[in-house]
């Protein structure tokens, strides 16, 4: 296989979580409604020359590296490509996916901007019988989704909260002491945020319910810490905000839940200009972008998490290729590639239009200034 797609070891904590984050998981499923599977079909149309990739944004770094490593593997296959970026705007990502429609695409490959208002042009697709891979984003409202590869979205949740767990030593302080936490989490419109949240929130709300930690903002909820866009500037405001708030003379922050990386950044930033502490403040992260990977380097941003990309497109270019082979959805549609990182098959926890869909979830690194060059080194080979 290429060096490209060589696997990073995974650290041990990873091991913990993965055993226990399946049997933890919260899917946005109604109470009342009991979903069902989705029902093997196997590829029986025309041969596919033409694919398109919707991106939802050209604004994040993450999403050219995976824009560019789908097309790459498509176009060394021997597939013409189609590929438009959403710039965070439904409309816009619509449109351009009406338009690739329009232009040829055989088969699409779509990370949402918003996983619950694609309605019309995957209707479209539907009625064209063009199969779709929702990537690295659930799309809701398509039960007849071919798959949804993605990273194990509550895993990375729990490791960014156990990270700051750790890092203040909460099973091993003073009863009597506690900890200033803040939280920023995701976009809401972003499927994975929920996740993100959830799995972080399964391992902090114990501490903060016993006063370990507490939240000087009093904001808990998903909904009440969400950033728009995942946006960096915005971050930084709320971070002014909440410091000139509840951050005065007597009040340290100890840590803040960031999300990913661009709102670390925010965060950091606000942190730099505004904190007029001297204690280091915990940030998490996630994405491993360059300038985050440099505040890791530098001590302003404690961790992040790394999803390695090659392997997040190598897997979805091996389950289309399958599928387009006349293997079945009912199978694995890994099976027959040589890949060398982990990746588990779910089909009963993601739910669009109350079907379960079958699911790819890659497992999650941390990277953290002590394995920083051990992990990001061994993914570029």
């Amino acid at each position: 296989m290429h060096k490209l797609f060589k696997i990073v070891t995974l650290i041990s904590i990873l091991a913990l979580f993965f055993t226990n984050c399946s049997s933890q998981e919260v899917s946005n499923i109604p109470e009342e409604t009991t979903p069902t599977s989705q029902s093997p079909t196997i590829y029986t149309g025309e041969k596919v020359q033409t694919i398109g990739i919707s991106m939802p944004a050209a604004q994040l770094e993450r999403w050219h590296i995976d824009a560019d490593l789908l097309k790459t593997l498509f176009e060394d296959a021997g597939y013409d490509v189609l590929l438009s970026y959403g710039d965070n705007l439904i409309d816009t990502q619509i449109n351009e996916i009406n338009q690739m429609i329009d232009q040829g695409a055989q088969l699409l490959i779509i990370a949402p901007v918003d996983s619950d208002s694609l309605g019309s042009c995957i209707e479209n697709a539907n009625k064209a019988n063009i199969p779709i891979v929702a990537y690295d984003r659930l799309i809701y409202h398509d039960p007849y989704l071919l798959a949804y590869v993605s990273y194990d979205n509550y895993m990375v949740g729990q490791l960014q909260a156990q990270y700051i767990v750790d890092a203040l030593d909460l099973n091993n302080s003073d009863n009597d002491s506690s900890f200033n936490l803040e939280i920023f989490s995701g976009d809401s419109a972003d499927n994975n945020a929920i996740y993100f949240y959830d799995g972080a929130m399964s391992i902090l709300e114990p501490y903060i319910k016993t006063g370990k930690l507490k939240v000087l903002s009093n904001q808990t909820s998903f909904y009440g810490t969400s950033v728009s866009s995942w946006d960096t500037s915005l971050a930084h405001e709320r971070m002014e905000v909440l410091l000139s708030s509840y951050y005065g003379t007597n009040q340290q922050l100890n840590a803040v839940l960031a999300a990913n990386d661009s709102i670390a950044l925010g965060v950091s930033e606000a942190i730099e200009s505004s904190y007029n502490k001297d204690n280091q403040v915990i940030i998490t992260g996630q994405d491993c972008d360059s300038s985050n990977i440099q505040n890791i380097r530098d001590g302003s941003q404690s961790m992040s998490i790394f999803k390695n990309l090659n392997n997040e497109a190598y897997a979805t270019f091996c389950i289309v290729q399958n599928y387009l082979n006349g293997v079945s959805t009912g199978d694995d549609l890994t099976e027959g590639y040589d890949l060398d990182f982990t990746i588990r098959r779910d089909s009963n926890t993601y739910v669009s239009d109350d079907v379960y869909i079958t699911s790819y979830l890659l497992s999650p690194e941390m990277v953290t200034n002590v394995n920083i060059d051990e992990i990001l080194g061994n993914s570029q080979e």
